[in-house]
């Protein structure tokens, strides 16, 4: 599966759905903040030990793995509606780290 293919695959489930009226981008950052949320709160009161062990148990992985989905999903949506190529804008944003944080050699 490619970036572009699950974009279209989003967009044309919420048209068959009449949704895109409500697909905003206000909305859809609003959307992508609240699954976020949801993510963060799996791992609320964890220790980092237990963090870093959350998907050893299948019941919480499913956990996550649901939200990071749904994050990815408005993501993808906000994206769309805006013009934006994530992964373009992925890998200019790192260059722009490479060159705020350079190493220390």
């Amino acid at each position: 599966m490619d970036l572009a293919k699950l974009q279209r695959r989003l967009a044309d489930f919420a048209a068959a759905r009449n949704w895109q009226p409500f697909h905003t981008p206000k909305n859809l950052a609003a959307a992508l903040s609240v699954e976020a949320s949801e993510l963060v709160e799996i791992f609320q009161w964890l220790t980092p030990e237990e963090s870093a062990r959350v998907m050893d148990d299948p019941d919480t992985a499913h956990r996550v793995t649901d939200e990071v989905a749904d994050v990815l999903a408005y993501l993808l949506q906000l994206c769309e509606v805006l013009g934006i190529d994530a992964l373009a804008a992925l890998d200019a944003k790192i260059d722009r780290n490479e060159q705020r944080f350079p190493t220390k050699e």
